[in-house]
């Protein structure tokens, strides 16, 4: 009876027509709008050329140079350390925390976690974290997620050295466009509190669907930035249609849309896979899960997740930590659940996004979600600057005690692969 009941299930080939009936409709306006933005990038082709282009870091560093020359010492410095080895090493890692006993340990490399910190705002915090990592002998991550407001780090150059300095050390990261809730889409919600309306869905209404797409190409064509975040499902829709149009976008999924359990899991993962190119492939590489899920749901949506070829492209990234205030009820710390769950799921990333509980209950001011939202000019002038650098630093130190709660269990970590070499 069951099984009778399943087969009910199956979606039939005049159903999928008619989807592509709206999609070809020379008639359907949303779609020749979409495709108007595309155009006027020069196509799919032209765009990832200018993108390629635009991504050298030899180009990037000579933006540096007429931006921020005051950054050109630090890239130096970072590329003098990279290219000595200076960085600890995985082997000598394993070695520090388990001794004789590392050469023992058979790591589970398929396994790996991506080490993940959040929000990376400014490139000389990566500067400090990459000294304290060379004083320690910790690890740099693997994967940062940038949310500072773009056009403000695009005049003063912070992001261009950032995008620099991601190559030079070899990891990932993603970038937040200023096309969202908190520019003042939604005329109903103002500033950083429009926030709390992303669960809603009022993130990009109306017209700002497409200014989402426009301001993506702008700056993938004039900086390379690929990778950005997505919080809306019309825009993560554009994003599968750009992709499927042959523009090499990439994005992640943010927090902020919602997917708490394996149904809305599915949901995702299977416009993914309709919209996935002839060769498999999908933009969506990153896919943040809510708070509140448990390892049960990520287990049973990695069985999905598999099942549609998706386990090496799509990561799954998980908060461990949260900002202590603005955002989760604390103390929130998943490290210990962590561990259970990457010896079963693979492609993870433990997400850093506030200190450990314990540090974070005693600074004078806690990392705060809403300082993401705050101009640079006047985190400044109120003092806080130093706060939110020590703020960063607490996330830096949480990742590395992740680090080595991974390591102890045997469990390989991903860090930024051009500065922890495998010998």
């Amino acid at each position: 009876m069951t099984e009778d009941i399943r087969h009910r299930l199956r979606i039939e080939a005049n159903q999928l027509e008619a989807i592509n009936a709206v999609l070809l409709d020379p008639k359907t306006e949303i779609i020749q709008q979409f495709l108007d933005v595309v155009k006027k990038y020069g196509g799919p082709d032209q765009i990832n050329q200018r993108a390629k282009e635009a991504a050298a870091l030899p180009h990037l560093i000579d933006l540096v140079r007429q931006k921020c020359p005051q950054y050109l010492e630090d890239l130096r410095w970072l590329q003098e350390q990279r290219d000595q080895r200076a960085f600890i090493s995985i082997k000598e890692y394993c070695r520090k925390l388990l001794g004789d006993r590392a050469d023992q340990v058979n790591f589970a490399e398929d396994f790996a976690v991506t080490l993940e910190i959040s929000a990376t705002q400014y490139f000389p915090w990566v500067i400090s974290i990459a000294k304290k990592a060379l004083e320690e002998r910790s690890l740099m991550p693997g994967r940062f997620i940038r949310v500072r407001k773009m056009k403000e780090q695009e005049e003063d150059g912070d992001l261009v050295a950032m995008a620099a300095a991601m190559q030079i050390i070899g990891a990932s990261y993603v970038e937040s466009l200023d096309t969202k809730g908190t520019d003042g889409s939604n005329i109903h919600l103002g500033g950083p509190e429009t926030i709390t309306g992303y669960f809603g869905g009022v993130g990009q209404p109306n017209e700002y669907a497409l200014k989402w797409v426009d301001e993506y190409l702008y700056y993938y064509t004039t900086y390379g930035i690929r990778q950005v975040l997505n919080l809306n499902s019309g825009t993560i829709l554009l994003g599968y249609l750009l992709h499927r149009l042959g523009v090499d976008i990439e994005f992640k999924i943010s927090v902020f849309v919602g997917n708490d359990n394996p149904y809305a899991a599915l949901w995702t993962l299977i416009g993914a896979k309709l919209f996935s190119r002839a060769d498999g492939s999908t933009p969506l590489v990153g896919f943040n899960w809510s708070n509140s899920v448990n390892n049960q749901t990520i287990e049973l949506t990695a069985q999905i997740r598999k099942m549609l070829n998706f386990e090496d492209l799509v990561r799954f990234e998980h908060h461990i930590t949260e900002t202590w205030k603005s955002i989760v009820r604390q103390p929130y710390n998943r490290r210990a659940e962590l561990i259970e769950l990457a010896k079963k799921v693979k492609n993870i990333s433990a997400k850093h996004e506030g200190g450990d509980p314990e540090v974070e209950i005693n600074r004078e001011h806690p990392s705060d979600i809403l300082d993401y939202f705050r101009d640079k000019a006047e985190i400044i002038s109120s003092g806080d600057w130093d706060h939110l650098l020590l703020n960063f630093l607490d996330k830096f130190d949480a990742t590395n005690r992740t680090a080595q709660a991974l390591t102890e269990n045997g469990i390989a970590v991903i860090a930024a692969k051009n500065l922890h070499y495998y010998e």
